[in-house]
């Protein structure tokens, strides 16, 4: 078995936050010792889902047992989802903004036979769909609970009660046309390739706030790869996405120099 070091493209914001939160739930059930301190807990969860790392690789590098790495990954994660607002809770928010940006997104996961309904013929690869609030800069607000990859964004959407909780409390919306018919909050691209006047505009507004929300799903999905799934056959990736939206806030930027913000050893087995 081999180990090198290497390193995660994220800065102390996204660490401190996270150790803070694992030292307070450690204090609470009275978790006297354990073999990664809080600090090393959290690197280790960043780096699975940031660096796509497999529990065996994380359990030889850290040198404790795969077991261990899903305990600790779980744990982390269930508490980070915890911290996810609900919808009732971003709309009370949300009423001070200019507008909202809906959009969905598909997070892959891994793929068994039981996968079929998880399948997204758009996307073209089994995942769970989520659909994703944010503000005209294009961060992320909120995130709903993940629905199997076959269902369609609008679907999803009016499942959870989004476009009729943002008509209630008249929260403007800006989607794609993928949701056309959603409600008369959200407000969708005209059709048609010969546009002119404040309709060619409107779509150009629209088309570069859909950008900006783009750039932020996208790091969602990277951020958020899910590994599997539990005996049952169920998708382990209710919570993961929630996890990663409240992570994504405290993330930190890249060095121009490189990767090397937390030192993340990973084992190789022979």
């Amino acid at each position: 078995m081999l180990v090198y070091p290497s390193g995660i493209d994220l800065s102390s914001r996204s660490l401190q936050p996270l150790s803070g939160l694992l030292a307070g739930h450690r204090r609470r059930i009275g978790s006297r010792w354990r073999r990664l301190t809080c600090g090393r807990q959290a690197v280790l969860v960043l780096a699975h889902p940031r660096c796509g790392d497999t529990y065996a690789r994380l359990a030889a590098g850290f040198r404790v047992g795969i077991a261990t790495v899903h305990r600790y990954i779980r744990e982390a994660v269930d508490l980070l989802a915890a911290l996810a607002p609900t919808l009732e809770q971003v709309i009370t928010t949300v009423r001070k903004k200019a507008y909202v940006i809906l959009d969905g997104t598909v997070l892959p996961i891994d793929r068994i036979a039981a996968d079929r309904p998880y399948y997204s013929g758009k996307k073209k690869h089994h995942g769970m769909n989520v659909q994703v609030l944010a503000d005209p800069a294009g961060r992320l607000i909120w995130a709903s609970d993940a629905l199997p990859g076959a269902v369609h964004g609008l679907t999803v959407a009016r499942a959870h009660g989004t476009p009729a909780a943002l008509a209630a409390d008249d929260v403007k919306c800006w989607a794609d046309r993928a949701y056309q018919g959603a409600g008369p909050a959200v407000r969708v691209p005209f059709r048609g390739k010969n546009l002119r006047g404040w309709r060619r505009r409107h779509n150009r507004d629209q088309g570069q706030g859909s950008l900006r929300l783009e750039g932020a799903v996208q790091h969602q999905c990277r951020a958020g790869r899910v590994e599997r799934r539990d005996e049952r056959g169920d998708p382990a990736a209710e919570h993961v996405h929630h996890a990663v939206r409240d992570l994504h806030h405290h993330r930190g930027v890249r060095r121009p120099g490189g990767w090397h913000e937390h030192a993340v050893p990973r084992g190789r087995v022979r």
